[in-house]
């Protein structure tokens, strides 16, 4: 008998397409129409936040062509996990609008292909290979990208029977087949799962490309080496565009997906490439591993779309709860107060002191306030952020520890306002939460970060107390706190609370601040980045 090659098996997953019942759709009262799009999005968001396990991935897709409309694609632990989540599909409103064209049900998998020696003796195996290994078994989709799905199997013809090869001729062809697959490392991320016994040919491939003529150019390649040209029978192809769940509204009514409106780019924290998928934060407060800890986010270069608006929403999958609201603009003023914004940036930039716009481009922040033990508090936001890294507009999420006062600060930085006020909504649910950022005063928190030369850092702490008893004395002054990142002590927040924009700006515009200014240029190793927070 020919030797088969070992497998390990990882995530499950199922690719489920459906089409709209387009009629029933406009026929319907706007009522129900709004009830289908908010309990959709709430289904999907939830989904892509994996509340419903302890890791796992999600992502929604457009469809091109007649054989669907949207693709949902779930990756879990197990397949009960996969069936709960069809079942709570069926739920929500928005399915009665809709119909299964298909479906695909697979396990992700590895083969003594990749390497033999992980199966013989996993120990002696290189951390770079382990890595690679663990991240074709615990995938996470990426953002903003283009997919293609297809299944495929090997041929076994009377000609040309794969089986029939010796486990070496089988081995020698994939690897020239994988050959052509490193020759578009970056531009595609491919999933094989097999799916024997489970559908109805042998694996389900999954491609995901930021450029779609990418997608066919790998496929037209491989057309061509053996291991396809000789042994390969495929199935349909789909081709679809990610969206977030907060653009199914636009969806339904017709327009371009992703919208780009709202900068989708928040949390996937509605979602999981930090570390290998294990990053996902549940309702059960379960985090992932492997996300390095520095607090600067570091996922796809494409993605800026968030996925979901909503927040935390309520309990299960139907979202009649409204989420926090106030946007978390790196001006930091109120709706329309533009001028004052920019006057208050221009004053800074004078001082040399980062501000954004105009002189710089813009940040978005929100900060939450916990008095949660802070490594409690840091495991929850480690498991968060983990989700966070899945978006280009993510910048950083980082908790800080009070040298003043005995909170802590969460602060996650993002390109994009919506970002910002989206992840808002999910750290509002960490333990210990008092207060959000622009609650405590009228003018709002002014966070301003330095990253403090570490043969200074003692100094720059002392410095900051006497700063702070004039701050104590100051009209209008509410609170101010010297916070350091439980991960890096040289990054370093200024927390400080005004009554009012004017107090504020009398404090930049006095000599002591212009001072501590001055000597800052011989202690910081960086820039200071001054952030106005609502």
């Amino acid at each position: 008998m020919v030797e088969a090659p070992q497998t390990e098996e990882g995530w499950f997953a199922l690719h489920d397409f459906r089409s709209i019942d387009w009629d029933a759709w406009r026929d319907a009262p706007e009522r129900e129409r709004r009830r289908a799009i908010e309990e959709g999005i709430s289904f999907l968001n939830r989904r892509e936040r994996v509340v419903d396990a302890d890791e796992g991935d999600s992502g929604l897709f457009s469809v091109l062509g007649h054989k669907a409309d949207l693709l949902f694609v779930h990756f879990r632990p197990s397949l009960d996990d996969l069936s709960a989540i069809e079942r709570r599909f069926e739920d929500t409103a928005l399915a009665q609008f809709t119909e299964r064209t298909t479906s695909y049900v697979s396990v992700t998998e590895v083969s003594g292909y990749v390497s033999d020696e992980y199966f013989e003796d996993p120990d002696a195996v290189d951390e770079g290979l382990r890595r690679y290994i663990e991240g074709k078994l615990t995938p996470e989709i990426p953002d903003d990208e283009y997919v293609c799905f297809y299944p495929m199997s090997k041929r076994r013809g009377e000609e040309h029977n794969w089986y029939d090869l010796s486990f070496e001729e089988r081995a020698d062809l994939m690897a020239g087949h994988g050959d052509v697959g490193r020759e578009y490392a970056g531009k595609i991320k491919q999933v094989i799962a097999s799916s024997v016994g489970f559908d109805s040919h042998e694996w389900g491939v999954t491609l995901f490309g930021s450029d779609p003529t990418d997608i066919k150019d790998i496929v037209y390649e491989m057309r061509f080496d053996p291991a396809s040209s000789r042994y390969g029978e495929f199935g349909e192809f789909y081709i679809g565009r990610r969206f977030p769940p907060a653009d199914l509204g636009a969806f339904l009514a017709g327009e371009t997906v992703p919208t780009g409106d709202g900068e989708s780019g928040g949390p996937h924290g509605d979602r999981g490439e930090g570390g290998h998928g294990e990053g996902h934060r549940g309702d059960d407060g379960g985090r992932g591993e492997g996300h390095d800890r520095s607090g600067a986010g570091g996922g796809s270069a494409h993605g800026d779309h968030p996925h979901g608006e909503e927040g935390a929403g309520g309990e299960g999958d139907h979202p009649h709860a409204s989420g926090e609201s106030g946007g978390h603009h790196g001006g930091g003023q109120d709706a329309g107060d533009d001028a004052s914004d920019e006057e208050i940036r221009g004053e800074l930039a004078d001082l040399d002191i980062y501000a954004g716009k105009p002189h710089g481009e813009d940040v978005y922040a929100t900060v939450l306030y916990s008095e949660a033990d802070v490594d409690e508090l840091f495991d929850e936001v480690e498991g968060l952020r983990g989700n966070f890294d899945h978006y280009g507009t993510h910048v950083k999420t980082a908790v800080y520890e009070g040298r003043a006062t005995d909170r802590a600060a969460v602060v996650s930085i993002w390109d994009t306002a919506s970002a910002a006020e989206t992840a808002a909504g999910f750290l509002s649910e960490l333990p210990g939460i008092v207060a959000r950022a622009g609650e405590e005063s009228g003018f709002g928190t002014m966070g301003m970060f330095y990253t403090v030369k570490p043969d200074y850092r003692e100094e720059f702490g002392d410095t900051f107390d006497d700063v702070g008893e004039i701050l104590a004395e100051m009209d209008g002054h509410v609170e101010t706190d010297l916070m350091s990142n439980v991960e890096d002590e040289n990054d370093m927040f200024i927390a400080s609370q005004w009554e009012a924009k004017e107090d504020a700006m009398t404090f930049f515009g006095s000599d002591e601040f212009r001072e501590t200014v001055e000597w800052g240029r011989e202690v910081l190793a960086d820039r200071p980045r001054h952030v106005f927070l609502a």
